[in-house]
C-alpha cells in the first residue's frame, strides 16, 4: 500500500510539472511579444535576451507573467510580423494604422487576427492607466482590440523653417494663417540660392495641410479622394471640391516659380535632405515636444503651427498593441497585465524602452536619459506611455504634463470613432488607390505645368470613376450615415 501511496504521489507530481510547464515557469503564464526596431540599423538579439531576462526578474514577483521578446528591424518587419501573427507565434503584437499588410490595424480587424480584450480591460491597472477617451477613440464596431501607446495621440501641422534662412529674412512666421501665406518668404529664399524653398519631403500634402477643412478617415494619401466635410459633416468626393484646386493650382504656381524642386515628384529628395543647408520651410508632424527637432535635423529650425490638431479614428492608433487571436484567455489576461505593470511603473518602462542601465543608458544631472550603447535601443512612442517613462535629455521638464495638455487641447473630429469597412468595395478601393502614384502625387507635389492642372485633375477623377470611386464614395456615405444615427 505504501509503495502504491508513492506511485501515486510521483504521477501526481509528473501531472502537475506537466502542467506548471504550460504556464511558465513557477506557474506563470509565457506570453511570446513581437515588436519592431526603428533606432538600430540591426537587432542585436544578444542584448535583447538579456533585457528579457532583466525584465523577467523584475516582475517576478509583481505579476504572474513570464515574457519572451522578439524583435525586428523596422523594415522588413510588416511582412515577418505578418508571417508570425499567421503561424501563432506571437500574444502580444506592437503595429500602428498607418502599418502596411496583414498588421495593419484595421487588417487585424477585418481578417479575425486580434483578440477583442473589451470584457477583460473594465478594473484593470492598464484601462485606469489612460483616461476614457484614449479607449473609446480606438475602438472598432465599439470594441476594445488595440491597447494605444499614449503619446502625441492627435494629428496636426506645422511649418519648420530653417532657422539659418530665416535670419537672413524680415519674414515673421506668426503671419502664416494659411499656406500662401509663405510666398513671400519662398521669394527670399530663392533669392538666397536655396534649392528646396519649400522642401515637401517628396510627401503629398493636401491630406495634411488641408486636416481643418476634411477628416480623411484613414490617414493616408492614396484615399484623400474621399474625405468627410468637416462643414457639412458629409462625405465628399475631395476632387470635385475648390480646396483640392486650390491646393493644386498653389503648388503648379511655386514649382513654376522655382520655389518647389523637381526632385519633389521625381522622389529624388531623400530622408536626410532635411540636415542639409539646401532648404527654406519644410513641414512637422505637431508634438508636445518641437525642440526634437533641432537634434533629428542637426540644426536649429523654428516651428510655427499651421493647422489645429485634432482626436480622430486613427490618431491614437499611431503606435499600439494588440494581443493576437491566438491567445486563450489566460495568455490575453497575462498581456493585459504585463502592459498595465508597463504603462505604470518608470523601472519597467524604462527597461523595456531604453535596456540595461549603466549599459545602454545612464540618467543625467536634469534627471533624464542619455543614450550610450548601440545594441538596444527604442524610443518612447513605440514603447511605453510618455506618463510613466523617464525623458530623453532636451525634453521638457514636465515630460507627462506636456503630453497630457498637448492631448487634452485638441479639437475631435465629428467623425472620431467611425472606421470604413471596405470588404464590400475592396476591389474598386484597392483599385482606386492604386491611381494616386499616377496622378495624385504629381498634381500634389508640382509634377504638373500650371496650365495644364485643371486638364490633369479632370483625368484623374475620370480614371477614379472608371475605377469606382462612386460605388467607393457611395459605401462611404451610407456607412457614415449610419454610424451617426447610431453613435
Amino acid at each position: 500500500m505504501k509503495k502504491r501511496v508513492m506511485a501515486l504521489l510521483l504521477v501526481m507530481a509528473m501531472v502537475a510539472g506537466v502542467f506548471s510547464g504550460c504556464s511558465g515557469n513557477g506557474g506563470k503564464t509565457k506570453i511570446n511579444i513581437l515588436r519592431a526596431c526603428f533606432n538600430l540599423e540591426a537587432v542585436d538579439e544578444a542584448q535583447v535576451k538579456k533585457v528579457e531576462k532583466a525584465i523577467n526578474e523584475y516582475i517576478k514577483d509583481k505579476i504572474d507573467v513570464e515574457v519572451s521578446i522578439r524583435e525586428i528591424g523596422s523594415g522588413e518587419y510588416a511582412d515577418k510580423a505578418g508571417n508570425s501573427v499567421a503561424n501563432k507565434e506571437v500574444n502580444l503584437l506592437w503595429t500602428a494604422s498607418w502599418e502596411e499588410g496583414k498588421i495593419k490595424t484595421s487588417n487585424l480587424v477585418s481578417n479575425d487576427m486580434v483578440y477583442d480584450i473589451s470584457d477583460l480591460l473594465p478594473g484593470t491597472t492598464l484601462y485606469g492607466s489612460m483616461d476614457q477617451g484614449q479607449w473609446e477613440a480606438t475602438k472598432f464596431d465599439g470594441k476594445n482590440y488595440f491597447v494605444p501607446v499614449y503619446k502625441d495621440n492627435v494629428e496636426g501641422y506645422d511649418l519648420m523653417y530653417r532657422t539659418a534662412a530665416l535670419k537672413n529674412t524680415s519674414f515673421n512666421p506668426s503671419s502664416v494663417k494659411s499656406l500662401k501665406d509663405l510666398e513671400s518668404y519662398l521669394a527670399d529664399c530663392k533669392k538666397q540660392g536655396l534649392k528646396y524653398p519649400l522642401l515637401l519631403q517628396k510627401t503629398a500634402m493636401f491630406y495634411r495641410f488641408y486636416i481643418d477643412q476634411f477628416d480623411f478617415f484613414t490617414s493616408e494619401a492614396e484615399s484623400n479622394f474621399v474625405a468627410v466635410d468637416r462643414n457639412t459633416d458629409k462625405v465628399v468626393f475631395t476632387l470635385d471640391t475648390p480646396q483640392y484646386k486650390e491646393y493644386a493650382d498653389l503648388i503648379a504656381d511655386w514649382r513654376a516659380k522655382g520655389y518647389i524642386h523637381e526632385d519633389e515628384y521625381t522622389k529624388v529628395v531623400t530622408d536626410t535632405t532635411t540636415q542639409s543647408q539646401d532648404w527654406g520651410v519644410s513641414w512637422w508632424t505637431d508634438t508636445p515636444n518641437n525642440a526634437e527637432a533641432n537634434n533629428r535635423y542637426g540644426q536649429d529650425v523654428t516651428i510655427n503651427p499651421l493647422t489645429n490638431r485634432w482626436a480622430h479614428s486613427n490618431s491614437a492608433l499611431g503606435s499600439c498593441y494588440c494581443v493576437t487571436a491566438n491567445s486563450n484567455k489566460k495568455q490575453a489576461q497575462a498581456c493585459i497585465d504585463f502592459l498595465g505593470l508597463l504603462y505604470t511603473d518608470t523601472k519597467l518602462a524604462d527597461l523595456y524602452t531604453y535596456g540595461i542601465e549603466g549599459e545602454d543608458w545612464k540618467v543625467n544631472s536634469d534627471g533624464q536619459v542619455e543614450k550610450m550603447g548601440k545594441k538596444y535601443n527604442h524610443s518612447m512612442w513605440e514603447s511605453v506611455s510618455a506618463l510613466v517613462i523617464t525623458p530623453e535629455a532636451g525634453s521638457p521638464k514636465d515630460f507627462a504634463g506636456a503630453y497630457k495638455q498637448f492631448n487634452g487641447s485638441a479639437k475631435t473630429s465629428s467623425a472620431a470613432g467611425f472606421r470604413f469597412d471596405e470588404s464590400k468595395v475592396s476591389a474598386e478601393y484597392t483599385a482606386c488607390k492604386g491611381l494616386f502614384a499616377e496622378y495624385g502625387f504629381i498634381i500634389e507635389t508640382g509634377g504638373v505645368a500650371a496650365a495644364d492642372v485643371s486638364n490633369k485633375i479632370a483625368e484623374y477623377k475620370k480614371a477614379l470613376m472608371d475605377a469606382g470611386a462612386q460605388k467607393v464614395i457611395d459605401e462611404f456615405s451610407s456607412q457614415y450615415e449610419a454610424w451617426k444615427k447610431n453613435k
